[in-house]
């Protein structure tokens, strides 16, 4: 049984903000009230107004989750997580962000750093009901969800889920790509600890590889720009934000912007002189599973327009987004990857995906590039450089993406 069962989350926050303070401490007292919340009891344990504070309360009350401001007196919030990742780096550290591009650049580098994830403050609501509406729906789960990864035994940690590597039709042991389906579009969807995944696959995939590559990080606006700046800097290929149009043409990265859904439409006429024979459709609807871009709709565009030829990829992130384009490229004959239990931040869209039988292999993030990189090489024939094989250093230029 969970401790978590038998006794309130203990919560650390810090945050030079009075106003901050008093949004969190009203937020709590509500929660704790609230007999109908599926979520599990918190208990604000403690406020720390500077950094140097918050180091010395992690130590006196041992929080299980700490919500963190960035900018605070005497020690900013980066510098708190460096010391933290020394003397606790298994407690879950979850930023306040604010609405702006330096905000952004510096949640970034906090993820980097080891932060779990991170929420925004409260901006432009109308009054208190609102803006704790806002905190409330953002943090709670999140404070939820990582205790109780923290809660999950180290040894269950470190052991792979007990699922069957394969689970798509062909011979045993064979996807129906590797049975001879070209792969002809890569889609990848992610949520929380997105980033830092996005970090560790990108860098690894082929430079050359002969597919559009389009991607769904649940992030909201201005946020997935500086991400799309911070992934093409650590890249072989050209990564940027996705615009209404942008062509879909081989090695292409897209990122979808935070506050549009995103597509993959037929492109009018021929294939042009780049490649591209399709392109991105942006759209304003709803948010689905609370979020936009939701994973699900890149997923099954790329389901109706690729079908066999679609390899989707749901790496870490909480909810259920992308299980339902999982599902919809699977029954299509396309090929679908998931991460891991022990290398996801929080298994929740790739172990739907996993638990539904749909996953043709459940990989830990370190093995999900070559994965990748040899599934598009399978079904061509080699023409100069194999896919899947990594260019000398400064090629990089040399390659011709499309994207400018």
């Amino acid at each position: 049984m969970s401790i978590f069962a038998t006794r309130p989350l203990r919560i650390l926050a810090a945050d030079d903000s009075a106003v901050m303070r008093g949004i969190m401490r009203t937020m709590f007292e509500r929660h704790a009230k609230d007999s109908r919340s599926e979520l599990p009891k918190m208990e604000l344990v403690g406020f720390s107004r500077d950094g140097v504070e918050c180091l010395e309360e992690v130590t006196r009350l041992s929080p299980d989750v700490l919500v963190l401001d960035l900018e605070m007196p005497r020690m900013n919030g980066l510098d708190v997580l460096d010391r933290l990742r020394h003397t606790k780096p298994r407690l879950p550290v979850i930023m306040c962000s604010s609405h702006t591009e330096m905000g952004a650049r510096a949640t970034l580098d906090a993820l980097a750093r080891g932060a779990a994830d991170y929420v925004m403050k409260p901006a432009g609501q109308r009054d208190l009901a609102s803006a704790l509406a806002s905190l409330a729906e953002q943090l709670l789960p999140r404070i939820a969800a990582f205790a109780a990864e923290r809660n999950r035994p180290e040894s269950a940690a470190q052991v792979p889920p007990a699922l069957p590597r394969v689970a798509t039709p062909g011979r045993p042991g064979e996807s129906v790509a590797s049975a001879g389906t070209p792969i002809e579009v890569l889609v990848i969807g992610v949520s929380t600890g997105g980033p830092t995944a996005l970090e560790q696959l990108l860098p690894r995939l082929a430079v050359d590889l002969p597919v559009p590559i389009l991607i769904v990080q649940h992030m909201p606006k201005l946020f997935t720009n500086v991400l799309a700046e911070r992934l093409d800097r650590c890249c072989g290929l050209r990564i940027a934000e996705a615009y209404h149009g942008a062509p879909l043409q081989p090695g292409g990265v897209w990122l979808a912007p935070g506050d549009a859904h995103m597509e993959v439409a037929p492109r009018a006429g021929l294939q042009d002189k780049g490649g591209a024979s399709g392109q991105v459709r942006l759209h304003y609807r709803d948010p689905l599973h609370h979020c936009r871009p939701a994973v699900d709709y890149l997923f099954l565009s790329a389901a109706r327009m690729y079908g066999a030829g679609t390899l989707a990829v749901v790496l870490t992130g909480m909810g259920s987004d992308g299980l339902d384009g999982a599902r919809a490229v699977h029954d299509r004959g396309g090929v679908v990857l998931a991460q891991d239990e022990a290398s996801s931040a929080v298994w929740g869209m790739p172990g739907r995906v996993a638990e539904s039988g749909i996953a043709a292999a459940v990989l830990p993030l370190d093995g999900m590039a070559r994965e990748v990189n040899q599934r598009i090489s399978a079904g061509r024939r080699e023409i100069g450089a194999t896919p899947g094989t990594v260019s000398v250093p400064g090629s990089r230029r040399e390659v011709a993406h499309g994207l400018y």
